[in-house]
C-alpha cells in the first residue's frame, strides 16, 4: 500500500502535468520491453522495439535493463524530471546527478542485481560512463520511442483534458480519486495500491500528478523521500497506436505546407500547445537555431505570439495563427 499524506498547503500545491516526461517514458518502456505484462497494449510496441534494438544498440540497451529490471527497484536518478518532453533538457539534468545521489541510488539497487563492474564507476561519478549512460538513453529513445511520440503525446493530453475536468467539477479531492480503481481518499491520506508497503509525506511541497502512457496496472513514485513527490499514473492507450509509427512528425495540411513550407507548417502546427523554443525543436526535430527562426517569421506574420518566462520564451498560436491553421484543415 502507498501512503500519500497530504496538509492543506500540499492541496493547494498538487498540480497536473502538462507534458509527457521523456525520461519516465524510457523508463516505463524500458519495463514493458522486459516483460509479458501488457501484451494486448505493447506487444506489437515490445516486437518492434525489440528488433529495432537488435545490432549496435543492444549492448547500451542493456546497460540501460541493469538500471531498470522489470520489477523491483529501479534507480530513482533515471527520472529527475516530471512533466518535461525535450529529451536534451532532460539529459542536461540526469547528465548532472551529484555522485552521493548516485552512489546512494545504486546501493539500493546492487542488492537486487549482480553488479556490473561498470556501475562502481558510475556510483562514483566516471564522466566517461555517464557519457555513455546519456548516449544509452538517447539512442534508446530513437529507436524504441521517437517514432511513436505522437500517439504518445496525443494520449497524455487526452488524459489530461479528462483529469482537469474531474478538478474543475469535483476538486482536488475527485482529481485524485479517480487516479486508480481501488484509490482511497481519506482524508488527509490517499491509498493506492503498491507492491511495497510506503509512505509519502508531502510536507508543503505538494504533489504533481504525471500521467505516463507506459505506466501499467498501478500509479508509481520514487523511493527517495527527499526527492521532489511525483505521482505516475498510467493512461487509458488506443487499440492500434503502434500500428502506424513515423520517426518524425508529419507535414501540415496540404494548403498550410504550399503556404509556408513542410517544416514552417510544422512548427505552427506543434504550436495548438505552447511551448518553449527548445520543445519546439525537439517536438519538430530541428535544431533549436533553426525553431527560433521559424518562430520569428511566424510571429512577424502575426502567427504567433512569444512572451518571456525567465531564461526562457514561450511561443503559442495568435488567434490568427488558430483561424489559419482551422481553415486550412478543411470542413473536416
Amino acid at each position: 500500500m502507498l501512503r500519500i499524506h497530504f496538509t492543506t498547503e500540499d492541496m493547494a500545491h498538487t498540480r497536473l502535468a502538462a507534458e509527457p516526461d521523456v525520461l519516465w517514458e524510457v523508463l516505463l518502456s524500458l519495463h514493458a520491453l522486459q516483460k509479458r505484462p501488457g501484451t494486448k497494449e505493447f506487444g506489437l510496441w515490445r516486437d518492434r522495439a525489440r528488433g529495432r534494438l537488435l545490432g549496435g544498440t543492444a549492448d547500451l540497451s542493456r546497460m540501460l535493463c541493469e538500471l531498470a529490471p522489470p520489477v523491483g527497484y529501479s534507480a530513482d536518478f533515471l527520472t529527475p524530471t516530471a512533466g518535461l518532453s525535450c529529451l536534451d533538457e532532460a539529459l542536461d539534468i540526469l547528465l548532472a546527478t551529484p555522485r552521493t545521489r548516485l552512489r546512494a541510488d545504486l546501493g539500493d539497487l546492487a542488492p537486487r542485481r549482480s553488479p556490473a563492474t561498470w556501475l562502481g564507476a558510475l556510483a562514483s561519478g566516471d564522466t566517461t560512463v555517464l557519457s555513455t549512460l546519456g548516449e544509452a538513453v538517447r539512442r534508446y529513445h530513437r529507436t524504441a520511442l521517437a517514432p511513436y511520440w505522437r500517439p504518445i503525446r496525443a494520449q497524455v493530453e487526452a488524459d489530461r483534458a479528462l483529469r482537469l475536468h474531474a478538478l474543475a467539477t469535483g476538486g482536488v479531492a475527485r482529481l485524485l480519486t479517480h487516479l486508480h480503481p481501488q484509490a482511497r481518499w481519506q482524508p488527509p491520506v490517499l491509498e493506492l495500491p503498491y507492491p511495497v508497503d510506503q509512505d509519502l509525506f508531502l510536507n508543503g511541497r505538494g504533489l504533481v500528478l504525471l500521467p505516463s502512457f507506459f505506466c501499467f496496472g498501478i500509479p508509481i513514485t520514487l523511493k527517495n523521500p527527499d526527492t521532489p513527490p511525483v505521482l505516475v499514473y498510467p493512461v487509458v492507450r488506443s487499440p492500434g497506436w503502434a500500428a502506424g509509427d513515423t520517426a518524425r512528425p508529419g507535414p501540415g495540411p496540404r494548403s498550410l505546407t504550399a503556404l509556408l513550407g513542410r517544416t514552417r507548417a510544422t512548427v505552427m502546427q506543434l504550436l495548438v500547445h505552447a511551448g518553449t523554443t527548445g520543445e519546439l525543436a525537439c517536438r519538430a526535430d530541428i535544431s533549436a537555431a533553426s525553431a527560433s527562426q521559424h518562430a520569428t517569421v511566424l510571429r512577424q506574420a502575426g502567427l504567433i505570439s512569444t512572451r518571456r518566462q525567465g531564461n526562457t520564451v514561450r511561443h503559442s498560436l495568435t488567434p490568427l495563427g488558430a483561424e489559419l491553421l482551422n481553415s486550412s484543415r478543411g470542413p473536416h
